[in-house]
């Protein structure tokens, strides 16, 4: 549950904004719902002076929601959908219980050390009885935090665990005991089964049809945060936990050594005999985690990237939606978010006996870190949250919320699917066929991650891809789009500026989409014949070009009349469009928003420190915590900022004082 930033380019192309020239928009779209307008976010009141860092959440077939804390509480919250909600306090002195369940009558969670049975016995409404069911050891690092149980459908438990990090080696996740960086499966009976390594901190575990998936984010060998489908034997990247493969019951037979082999660790020392934290180096040769397959059997990728600092910086819990549930993305994912204080949307599809698929963001604006999800029988969602001290987007600490869908459809992609030559989107709405046959109104651009030691990763191997036709369906809900020189395991960012609904000429709540392309499906391609090749952007880029060359043909007239026009165009103010790119593409917006303190302060009070652009930028790389005392997050130092970039950044900052 640590982050760091990264970059990744969201850029918004010429082509888009050209189309939106192109067709006016201004003039004719209404204002556009946004997804507040949707889904609705209602606190859930709490006793007074009860602090509710919610740890885990479980609905009991009565309606009643039983709620975890990290500070050890168990309560039964009666009515939790009312105005008036009632809290029991149902056990008390566990120890940073992360993970709640119910079966069969009994309460199950996880606390740092054990999976523990709570049972009420005489049934007056607490726990009377305090079960081990499997405990695991724990070195007492503060970071060995474990999560679950989740029920598989043979009444087996899944619980995951942290990983610790090194003394000297302090940014090193280390499996210190057993089995840290792990899955393990625990039957009802006590027993302990080591299922799946890699982890790192995989506080996010989640069931889909059945199937385990998990949740870890961005730190050491993990570029950004991820969803993965894990089976038994599965690795998935962190090396820590390969300290117990030569353990009689390991699934997984791969070494540490086996995988130092063929990765640099990068466990170097300075003059001084102590180790050197690694860092990034923009031109080194690397290697990415879908390189490593080939060599290394058990890997696993992610079923769905979720790029750091754009949907999310430190993952939590993954739930299904249920039939009938939030309209048209009945059956997708909702995956939390601590750090934002949010929860994206994934779609997965099967392609080639491998999950992969399309992450979108969902809903925002939480009062604290998104931890813990479980629907309610009125098909709301409850929400548990909890900053723990790091900082998190929002105005409190902790907080229990319901998300409320008000049974309106939004204008939303609702699904992105892999084809043979590109995508097909389905949308919740028909859309405008104008703006969908045309070209201009998507932009493809391809990325992937390093696999290597340092805490995170910049996107690398970025390259803009040509949308080359468009086909829309007959009933205006699907666009079958040709992507030249698609990549197989990037991820394909697909942005939809210019797209439009039919009945109102809406924009989509959410433009983008991050579609993970593990497998390539196999299947007819499109040809040119059957597919739209309009594009109002080159149309009005020749346009365009033609008036400037018709302009500067009378001799260079409009650079001579006025003394330093193009310095004052320089000069001009940066508004929040010009610079949110910018913002976004160096995860900036991952920590700082421009009006409210998230993570970190907001950008009109560090335009209040009076700082020159200068100094600004000098504090990007290289941040001065102590000047921000009240912040628990420290920013890490950030040099691989280009300086252009920084400057014009640090210029939109003072920009803010006026």
């Amino acid at each position: 549950m640590h982050y760091k930033k990264s970059f990744l380019s969201v850029a918004l192309s010429c082509c888009a904004v050209f189309a939106l020239m192109a067709f006016n928009f201004t003039a004719i779209a209404q204002e556009t719902p946004k997804e507040e307008d949707y889904f609705k976010i209602f606190k859930v009141s709490a006793p007074e002076g009860l602090l509710l860092e919610v740890g885990g959440l479980a609905v009991l077939p009565n309606g009643d929601l039983g709620v975890s804390t990290r500070r050890g509480d168990i309560f039964i919250v009666e009515n939790p959908s009312s105005r008036q909600p009632f809290f029991r306090l149902f056990a008390s002195g566990l120890h940073e219980v992360l993970g709640l369940a119910y079966k069969e009558g009994a309460l199950y969670c996880a606390q740092r050390g054990e999976l523990t049975k709570l049972v009420d016995t005489n049934m007056d409404g607490k726990a009377d009885v305090y079960e081990t069911i499997y405990s695991w050891p724990l070195s007492g690092h503060y970071h060995e935090y474990s999560y679950g149980p989740k029920i598989a459908s043979d009444g087996s438990f899944f619980v995951s665990g942290n990983v610790a990090f090194g003394d000297e080696e302090w940014w090193r996740g280390e499996s210190r005991v057993p089995w840290r960086g792990w899955i393990m499966r625990i039957t009802e009976e006590g027993t302990m089964e080591p299922w799946a390594t890699g982890m790192r901190s995989p506080c996010g575990l989640g069931l889909v049809d059945g199937e385990l998936f998990y949740a870890d984010n961005q730190g050491d060998w993990m570029g950004s945060g991820g969803i993965w489908h894990i089976t038994k034997g599965a690795f998935t990247g962190h090396p820590a936990g390969l300290r117990w493969t030569g353990e009689a019951n390991s699934p997984v037979e791969l070494t540490t050594e086996q995988l130092y082999a063929l990765v640099d660790p990068r466990q170097t020392k300075n003059e001084h005999g102590r180790y050197v934290k690694p860092e990034n180096v923009e031109s080194e040769e690397f290697v990415s985690l879908y390189e490593m397959k080939e060599d290394v059997p058990p890997l696993r990728l992610p079923a769905a990237w979720l790029p750091h600092g754009i949907l999310g910086i430190s993952t939590s819990e993954i739930t299904q939606i249920p039939e009938g549930n939030f309209g048209p993305f009945e059956g997708q994912l909702l995956v939390g978010d601590q750090g934002q204080s949010k929860i994206t949307r994934v779609f997965l599809e099967k392609v080639k006996g491998e999950y992969q698929g399309a992450a979108f963001d969902f809903r925002s604006g939480f009062r604290s870190g998104v931890l813990r999800m479980a629907w309610a029988p009125d098909g709301s969602l409850f929400v548990g949250e909890t900053n723990r001290g790091w900082g998190s987007a929002g105005d409190a600490n902790e907080g229990l919320e319901r998300l409320v869908w008000n049974e309106k459809v939004p204008f939303e992609m609702r699904a992105v699917r892999a084809m043979p030559d590109g995508f097909e989107i389905e949308f919740t709405h028909p859309v405008d066929k104008k703006s969908a046959e045309d070209m201009a109104s998507y932009e493809v651009e391809s990325f992937i991650y390093k696999y290597h030691p340092v805490y995170g990763s910049p996107p690398v191997n970025s390259e803009q891809r040509m949308v080359k036709g468009v086909k829309l369906s007959e009933d205006g809900m699907k666009a079958r789009i040709i992507v030249d020189n698609l990549r197989q395991y990037h991820v394909h960012r697909l942005t939809l500026k210019g797209i439009r609904s039919k009945d109102n000429f809406y924009s989509l709540v959410h433009p983008t989409a991050y579609y993970t392309l593990n497998n390539i499906p196999e299947g007819p391609k499109l040809t040119l014949a059957e597919v739209s090749t309009q594009n109002s952007a080159s149309q009005l880029n020749k346009k365009q070009t033609t008036a400037s060359a018709e302009k500067n043909a009378g001799g260079q007239k409009a650079a001579t009349q006025g003394n330093g026009g193009g310095q004052a165009a320089t000069e001009q103010a940066l508004t929040f469009a010009d610079i949110e790119p910018l913002l976004q593409k160096n995860t900036c917006t991952a920590c700082h928003n421009k009006d409210k303190r998230q993570v970190g302060p907001a950008f009109v009070e560090v335009a209040k420190r009076q700082y020159s652009e200068d100094e600004i930028v000098e504090l990007i790389y290289n941040p001065k915590p102590q000047n921000w005392p009240d912040y628990a997050t420290e920013m890490p130092p950030m040099p691989q900022v280009p300086k252009e970039e920084a400057l014009k950044i640090a210029r939109w900052i003072n920009s803010l004082k006026e």
